[in-house]
């Protein structure tokens, strides 16, 4: 089954340095129907304008992943850790124990980010942060896995989260047709463009649960950017 939440759904809060879309609760945003999928409790669709960010604060026991759409984001934590992320690039901190950390936004332009929260299987484990460069080549076949902690993503370049889960992402040329995998069940981002799933439309900023699926097809209709998470249902 597929359910589309339109980007215009979403819950909206705009601080003037960030405006941020939730797809599920968060902050000041709180729906009761949307409070996670799984073990995926937050996807926020961030702009954060240039030369702002958010200063240092403290996470625990969430794996916590970046993915930058366009300009990028700077990254300083409490384990002497800093980067610096670009668009089509992801980062990845695993809070365990606490890490505080703060992301700026250091660039001339706003950037635009997905901040996503995905509930670890293992707690307190030691906080640890990486960032990942990807291949800007067109997806043909398949997506590129971006972060994982699926056994069978092991060795294939992936950041590590703790989950059985995966983040796949990649562009696609209008055109293209990706038949993707779900060994759970899936979110899906149209970051850029129109897609369809299974022939449902999807347009810029919106996303889909993907339930009872094993595969689905993914149609670039424009050029597009997606993002496919595949996660366990803790339900």
């Amino acid at each position: 089954m597929i359910t589309v939440y339109p980007y215009e759904s979403l819950g909206h809060a705009d601080h003037g340095w960030l405006d941020a879309r939730h797809h599920f609760s968060f902050a000041s945003y709180h729906n009761p129907k949307r409070t996670g999928f799984g073990n995926l409790l937050v996807i926020n669709d961030d702009k954060v304008a240039a030369g702002k960010g958010f200063g240092t604060h403290p996470h625990d026991n969430m794996e916590i992943i970046t993915y930058v759409r366009e300009g990028a984001i700077t990254h300083r934590d409490s384990m002497n850790n800093v980067g610096r992320t670009q668009a089509g690039d992801v980062q990845v901190m695993s809070a365990g124990t606490g890490v505080a950390h703060s992301e700026h936004n250091l660039e001339a332009v706003d950037t635009r980010l997905y901040q996503i929260w995905i509930e670890p299987n293992e707690r307190n484990v030691p906080p640890r942060w990486e960032a990942k460069q990807f291949p800007k080549t067109p997806a043909t076949d398949r997506l590129f896995v971006l972060a994982s902690g699926m056994k069978e993503h092991a060795g294939q370049g992936a950041a590590f989260i703790h989950q059985d889960a995966a983040i796949y992402g990649g562009v696609m040329k209008a055109g293209t047709v990706i038949t993707q995998p779900i060994k759970h069940q899936a979110y899906l981002l149209a970051s850029k463009g129109r897609i369809t799933i299974d022939g449902t439309l999807l347009t810029q900023g919106d996303g889909a649960e993907v339930t009872d699926a094993k595969q689905i097809a993914i149609h670039a209709e424009t050029d597009a950017e997606v993002l496919v998470i595949d996660v366990p249902n803790i339900g």
